[in-house]
């Protein structure tokens, strides 16, 4: 067990061990560091197939999907270059021609 962390709650540099826990004598949260590990992999963004994708990747689209306010959805087959991965629930931004700028779930795309 590491002898100090900071806390992820108040970025406190004065944690210490007690037991399996790290305590913040500042906050007061308790944290098991080895969960912190387990939550930092999870931000990991992954396509419908397991891969996992980057900045700058080119993906296809898996299915067709409805746009809002658009008259025809974006069709299967749609190649998507240059993505840009950011946090949320629609985890891609990017430029689709004919459509503009757009967000896509990464559980739509698969990596081309």
């Amino acid at each position: 067990m590491p002898e100090s962390s900071t806390c992820p709650q108040c970025s406190s540099q004065y944690a210490y061990p007690m037991d399996h826990l790290m305590v913040c004598p500042e906050c007061g949260h308790e944290w098991n560091p080895d969960e912190i590990k387990v939550e930092e992999d999870s931000s990991v963004i992954k396509d419908s197939n397991g891969n996992i994708l980057q900045d700058g990747d080119t993906v296809v689209v898996i299915k067709d999907l409805p746009v809002k306010g658009a008259p025809k959805p974006i069709k299967a087959g749609t190649k998507v270059k240059n993505i840009r991965l950011t946090d949320g629930d629609h985890n891609i931004d990017c430029k689709i021609d004919g459509f503009g700028s757009m967000a896509l779930k990464s559980e739509f795309v698969r990596k081309a």
